[in-house]
């Protein structure tokens, strides 16, 4: 064979390899504009059966003829205990239809008709719309008339509360709102000013944006700095980020991305719920090194390199992510997956996960013994299996990158078996971070740096009640009640109180 055609052979070998990666990256590209999003097992593996070979596929030749039987029309049952559960919390109004006074004649001899009782028809929902009013605060001043009388003057004036806002009409019940509206379902300024102006008040979105901005750096930050101090002390912590658009950054341009990032405690017994978000304007590690500066314990997330620059932690790294690569490796151009290595990874990756279910409820002890008896073996043979396996692929195909994906982080993959602390997956920080997400595509990007970082401070204290069962909105009306009262400028101490897993809280904000 001639130097020509051994390269003419390496060439067109080249070009195929390319064409397969070409048309795979297309149909990946279709599947995710066009097709189901979602990773579940039973849609992307199980049920992909060719509908002209569905009778052959699940044909089973021991299965009984079903005996012919009369089937009785089907009536809807009526579930009257869901309807009472649903309204027994709510303030209930009697309503009594009655006869007018000139109708309670007996039709047949005149008589006048007498009340017999009360026969329940029905109960409705009624919606009462939002109302505002104002409070015009007065103090009244008292004097001594005895003293006035001997030219003496002593004048005595109650405290007058401390406004959470001064030199504003905002109080902590009108902030809280819209703080609410905002974080928590997602609805942006320029509709709440809409909804105001509905309630007979032109409050336009800068002011909104004002109150918003101004309470969080005043008010709440500081309890996200106790926060943070708490979270450190945690054994386990989970971490993720995601782009937002923000204006006016100094020297960057306004369609730079900047990225806000998540840190939560851990699923299996935390100290404490917490969840904070930061605004930085990038995705450098530096961030997260800073952020998680003096902490020793075990931080799940991707694989993004960045978080390596962590110092002093073990690193876990997330089976969901694994088993997405695998997901997104499998072929769109054939309805039989079986014995392919994609279809084989998820299985043995979802049994990881069933075990993992059945072990939520275990005791730390027991799972971490679990895990090693039942979790490890499966381990141990998928590596095999992987290894045997990997040169069979394309490197640069997406099930290739899939394979290479999960033996590169192979430690990293398997570091939870080490504490039963850890989770195998880092769900709990994306679930942590999908309010922010759903609320970006209605507002889109932050105005200024400082409204992003007051989104953060808001996002921490409505995602920490949540996971504390907390009421936000009570929660954030107390604290805007009380703090502006309360000298934690010299008693920093004092924030304990108001944490949203203190027992001042819980008993004035729980859900």
């Amino acid at each position: 064979m001639t130097q020509l055609e051994t390269s003419m052979k390496k060439r067109i070998t080249t070009l195929e390899e390319e064409n397969l990666r070409l048309k795979e990256q297309v149909a990946y590209l279709r599947r995710h504009a066009f097709g189901r999003k979602t990773e579940k097992t039973v849609v992307v593996c199980e049920d992909q059966l060719s509908l002209f070979d569905e009778a052959e596929q699940q044909i089973k030749k021991n299965v009984p003829e079903p005996e012919i039987q009369i089937i009785k029309e089907h009536k809807r049952k009526k579930y009257s205990g869901q309807k009472k559960e649903l309204l027994e919390n709510l303030p209930h109004e009697k309503k009594v239809i009655t006869l007018p006074e000139d109708k309670r004649i007996c039709n047949r001899c005149q008589s006048k008709l007498v009340s017999m009782g009360e026969e329940f028809i029905r109960s409705e929902l009624e919606y009462i719309p939002a109302k505002v009013k104002v409070i015009d605060i007065y103090r009244e001043t008292f004097e001594c008339r005895t003293c006035r009388k001997n030219e003496h003057f002593s004048i005595e004036k109650p405290q007058v509360p401390a406004c959470v806002l001064p030199h504003s009409i905002a109080t902590p019940s009108a902030i809280a709102h819209t703080m609410r509206q905002k974080y928590e379902y997602a609805v942006p300024l320029y509709r709440q000013e809409k909804q105001w102006q509905q309630l007979g008040i032109k409050l336009n979105r800068a002011t909104l944006a004002n109150w918003i901005v101004l309470a969080a750096q005043e008010w709440l930050l500081p309890i996200i700095k106790k926060m943070h101090e708490y979270l450190l002390q945690e054994k386990v912590i989970h971490a993720d980020e995601t782009p937002v658009q923000v204006m006016g950054e100094k020297g960057r341009k306004n369609t730079a991305k900047s990225y806000m990032w998540l840190y939560s405690s851990g699923k299996y017994d935390p100290i404490h719920n917490i969840r904070i978000f930061e605004y930085q304007p990038g995705r450098k590690g530096d961030y997260a090194q800073n952020f998680l500066k003096g902490y020793n314990g075990y931080l799940h997330t991707d694989a993004y390199v960045g978080y390596e620059k962590v110092e002093n932690i073990k690193h876990c790294l997330c089976w969901a992510h694994a088993r997405r690569y695998f997901v997104d490796a499998i072929p769109s151009d054939t309805d039989d997956l079986s014995g392919t290595i994609a279809q084989e990874s998820i299985k043995q990756i979802n049994k990881l996960f069933a075990i993992e279910k059945i072990l939520i409820e275990e005791s730390i002890q027991n799972r971490q013994k679990e895990r090693l008896q039942q979790e490890k073996p499966l381990l141990e043979a998928y590596w095999s299996y992987l290894e045997i396996n990997k040169d069979k692929i394309l490197p640069k195909s997406k099930l290739g990158k899939a394979i290479n994906y999960t033996l590169n982080n192979q430690q990293k993959l398997q570091t939870y078996l080490e504490d039963a602390h850890c989770d195998i997956s880092n769900n709990l920080a994306e679930n942590s971070i999908r309010p922010f997400t759903i609320g970006r595509k209605n507002w889109l990007f932050s105005g200024s740096p400082k409204g992003a970082k007051a989104s953060a401070a808001v996002y921490s204290i409505i995602e920490t009640c949540k996971a504390n069962k907390i009421d936000a909105y009570k929660y954030l009306e107390y604290i805007f009640k009380k703090l502006p009262n309360q000298p934690i400028i010299h008693n920093p101490a004092l924030i304990e109180n108001y944490l949203p897993w203190s027992d001042e809280i819980k008993n004035n904000c729980s859900q």
